[in-house]
């Protein structure tokens, strides 16, 4: 009786709101959190104890140096009232357990893409808004479908950028097993510059090899800002949303440290982390934001300072560390059967201020194939400009690494390199065998990834340009590096098998090859009969 009478008490709403909550695996920790929250008397969050939930503090300051603008720790001491102002409905100063509900569906529950963006430019709009900066978004409607108008200048997709990076980061500072350190704001000006790129207007030309444009006033309609991440950064609302799901989480697990305030502080004056000489955290995030599931966890984690020390794991290749040519790349990433990441570094011969940084992903491991072959992967543009092009389906291309033959003498010798796209003799990306040069062709030549320039400025003719350096970064995790450390022992151990000589299947000393080869060498005109 008691069951059926608490059942009846609960309102449609609230069992609607726990059903979509119990679907993602959230309810039971949103009880808990909700519990550690709220006032046991009135059974609702006070909106103070909610912001706080949400809140950190900025340290450090801009500059001239900084990489954000002079009013981002303004706009984002703002960040945690704008989230429980826009989400986060109240009844008589308190949140209800249905709002409180409601409130984590709009910010992280499972819906399409473009309804997530609508609700993270709906937070960037607010949190300007309230740091005092000029209203640039009108929202149409308060629905969960709402449609946005208005436009964004250069310098707003910036801080838009830099926000999304600090929530991702605190998201997995709290998942994470170990302590992780500041790794600094990023530089996102390839992603920026991608921004004005797709949404600017048509006629008007732009240098993007300048870096001054970011200052210009170009307005960008938040239309295409919209069509620009969803096709460029569809993870990018995920930010948001994996932000307010893992501060929940994380007081419904750590009550006793809700009041560490250093936990949550982020110092956007500490330099941006660099990998490699090509791969940082901004390029890692970028290209994190266009994959989904292990992909994206993998490469991701080479932003995380604590995993300076697990650097090796991923880093498979440079050429600057290895030497250059095929034969020094092979014998690095030979036997890594798992995705890796190709970086390439270069310029055209006759313009070497202007370097462009290419690379390409492919979902297995390289082998020594005459022909083309792959299941998937994406070509990237991404620097000084970034864009990804994804597999178009019409060809399976992707990628053809080739070696030297066995074969001594062939009459028509297929090219020793590493391409991809396109096909044999017209590939959209060629490297040759001493890595000193790369052809880059236009994208009406390759129908395995989609059409775009690789750099800007590219033209219909074939390029041959200048390698500056070669990075390879293995994404299998550690199981990938375990297995090639195995198959590179046993390749080693049979090299060293082949080369030793067992002097007992020759006899004794009379009747070795060696003496015979000495007593040529030391009379070469002596006539020698065999004993009979």
């Amino acid at each position: 009786m008691g069951q059926s009478s608490s059942a009846e008490q609960v309102s449609p709403e609230q069992r609607e709101a726990e059903s979509v909550a119990a679907s993602t695996g959230a309810l039971p920790n949103l009880k808990k959190a909700f519990s550690v929250l709220s006032d046991p008397q009135t059974h609702s969050i006070s909106i103070h104890s909610l912001q706080k939930c949400f809140g950190f503090s900025i340290d450090g300051s801009t500059n001239e140096e900084s990489v954000v603008p002079k009013e981002f720790p303004v706009l984002m001491s703002n960040l945690s009232s704008s989230i429980v102002d826009l989400f986060f409905l109240s009844e008589k100063g308190g949140i209800s357990w249905v709002e409180f509900l409601k409130g984590h569906i709009k910010c992280s529950g499972r819906t399409v893409s473009s309804a997530s963006l609508n609700s993270l430019l709906r937070l960037f709009g607010m949190v300007s808004v309230k740091a005092g900066l000029p209203e640039k978004l009108q929202i149409v409607s308060d629905e969960d479908d709402c449609k946005i108008s208005g436009f964004l200048l250069p310098v707003d997709v910036q801080m838009l950028l830099s926000m999304c990076w600090i929530m991702w980061w605190d998201s997995n500072k709290l998942k994470a097993s170990s302590t992780l350190g500041d790794s600094g704001l990023p530089d996102v000006t390839h992603l920026v510059l991608s921004a004005i790129n797709s949404c600017a207007e048509a006629d008007k030309k732009m240098d993007l090899w300048d870096n001054s444009i970011l200052d210009m006033d170009i307005q960008l309609p938040v239309a295409k800002i919209i069509m620009w991440a969803l096709k460029t950064v569809p993870s990018l609302s995920d930010c948001f949303g994996k932000f307010v799901h893992a501060r929940l989480f994380y007081v419904a697990a750590h009550e006793e440290k809700l009041d560490q305030a250093d936990l949550f502080s982020h110092d956007i004056s500490a330099k941006e982390r660099s990998v490699g000489h090509l791969l940082n955290s901004g390029r890692a995030w970028a290209i994190s934001l266009t994959l989904r599931g292990n992909l994206s966890e993998e490469i991701s984690k080479v932003c995380f300072p604590s995993a300076a020390e697990e650097v090796d794991d991923y880093l498979l290749y440079r050429s600057s560390l290895h030497g250059k040519g095929l034969n020094r790349f092979w014998s690095n990433i030979e036997g890594y059967n798992a995705p890796l990441l190709i970086l390439i570094s270069a310029h055209e011969a006759n313009n070497d201020a202007r370097r462009w940084t290419i690379g390409s992903l492919i979902h297995q491991g390289l082998e020594n194939h005459d022909t083309f072959y792959g299941t998937s992967g994406s070509l990237y543009s991404i620097s000084p400009v970034f864009h990804v092009f994804t597999p178009s389906g019409k060809e399976k291309n992707f990628v053809y690494s080739h070696l030297h033959g066995t074969v001594k003498y062939e009459a028509h010798p297929k090219p020793v390199g590493l391409a991809f796209g396109g096909s044999s003799g017209n590939e959209r990306i060629f490297v040759d065998e001493d890595f000193a040069k790369v052809i880059v062709r236009h994208h009406a030549c390759d129908k395995t990834y989609h059409h775009g320039p690789l750099y800007p400025d590219q033209g219909f003719l074939p390029v041959e340009a200048l390698i500056m350096d070669v990075e390879v970064l293995g994404l299998g995790g550690k199981r990938a590096r375990d297995i090639q450390s195995s198959y590179k022992k046993r390749e080693e151990l049979f090299t060293e098998q082949r080369r030793k000589v067992d002097l007992k299947t020759f006899g004794n000393w009379e009747d070795s090859p060696e003496k015979m080869m000495m007593d040529m060498v030391s009379d070469p005109n002596r006539v020698r009969r065999e004993d009979r």
